[in-house]
Order: C-alpha cells, then sequence, then structure tokens
C-alpha cells in the first residue's frame, strides 16, 4: 500500500495476524504454551492505540491497566524490527524510544501491518513538532546561507590552504 493512502488515525486495535503471531510463538515454548497464550490473548484482546495531532497513545492490560501516551516531541528514535517469524506473517515492531534514562523503548508498538508507513508518519510528526523543516537541502553539500555555517567553512578552507603551504594544520 502507498504511504500517501496511509492513515495512522484509522489504527485503533491491532491487526487479527498478531494473534497468529501469538499463537504460533506460545506453541513453540512447549510445556508454557497454556500461559504464555493467555497471557498474549489478554494483550491482544486489550490492546488500543490512537495517533492524534497530539501524539501517540496506547493501553493494554486486564488485571493491571497499563497506558502510555507520548507526545510527538518527546520522541527521540523509532526503530522497526522484523524477526524471522514476524516477517513471516507480515508483521514488524515500531518501537518508540524518548530521552528517558531508560535503555529500553518507552513505547513498543505491535500488530502494524504497515509499520514502515507508521515509522515515516512518526518522523514527519516528531520533525513537525520540533520545527524542524522536512525538506532535504539540494546537493550534497549543507544547506547555505546560516552565518555560522559560512564562518566554519572559510575557517575551514584557511586551515586547508595553510596545511598545504607547510604550516602547522
Amino acid at each position: 500500500m502507498a504511504n500517501a493512502a496511509f492513515d495512522p488515525r484509522a489504527i485503533t486495535r491491532p491487526d487479527p495476524t498478531l494473534m497468529r503471531y501469538y499463537t504460533v510463538v506460545a506453541l513453540l515454548t512447549g510445556p508454557l504454551f497454556p500461559v504464555l497464550f493467555v497471557v498474549r490473548y489478554c494483550r491482544f484482546r486489550t490492546l488500543q492505540y490512537r495517533f492524534d495531532d497530539e501524539g501517540v497513545w496506547m493501553s493494554w492490560g486486564v488485571f493491571f491497566k497499563r497506558e502510555i501516551n507520548l507526545t510527538y516531541r518527546r520522541i527521540q528514535d523509532i526503530h522497526v524490527s522484523r524477526g524471522l517469524i514476524q516477517r513471516w506473517f507480515g508483521l514488524a515492531v515500531v518501537q518508540i524510544q524518548t530521552a528517558s534514562a531508560s535503555a529500553t523503548p518507552e513505547m513498543t508498538i505491535e500488530g502494524v501491518m504497515q509499520a514502515d508507513a507508521l515509522r515515516d508518519f512518526l518522523y514527519k510528526r516528531m520533525r513537525g513538532a520540533r520545527g524542524e523543516s522536512d525538506a532535504q537541502p539540494a546537493g550534497d553539500g549543507p544547506p547555505e546561507g546560516d552565518e555560522l555555517l559560512d564562518t566554519l567553512r572559510e575557517v575551514r578552507d584557511a586551515l586547508r590552504a595553510l596545511a598545504a603551504r607547510g604550516g602547522a594544520a
């Protein structure tokens, strides 16, 4: 599906393929299947998402309800990972990291079939929330017109010229 047709606001629940993935993973655990299956079934049934103008919201849980709400401004990095079985089902995990002290992702989005489109959407919103432009500079070099950048270029060129004449660099 084209990225232009992707609408994350339509995503409120994980794709049913996620439950099939959970079942296969639980089966691979052997005797722990019943326990892991029940835990994953409860997670699948209660997992909800909301993508709005402010940020991303996610909730899950039966006995212990957990909710995470991240504004686009807090997002630092976004990772998409696909394990062997996930690729077989066409699934991926989108991990969203913030500037918290934890090394683990703040939010892990599962069950979205268009993970790359979701990642692109989140990056676009993250840049927009910080006031950064999506426009890429033309050419190979950095954008022109920045006074500090122009000064640094002059210093670089002067150091290169000095080094070429055999002076200290």
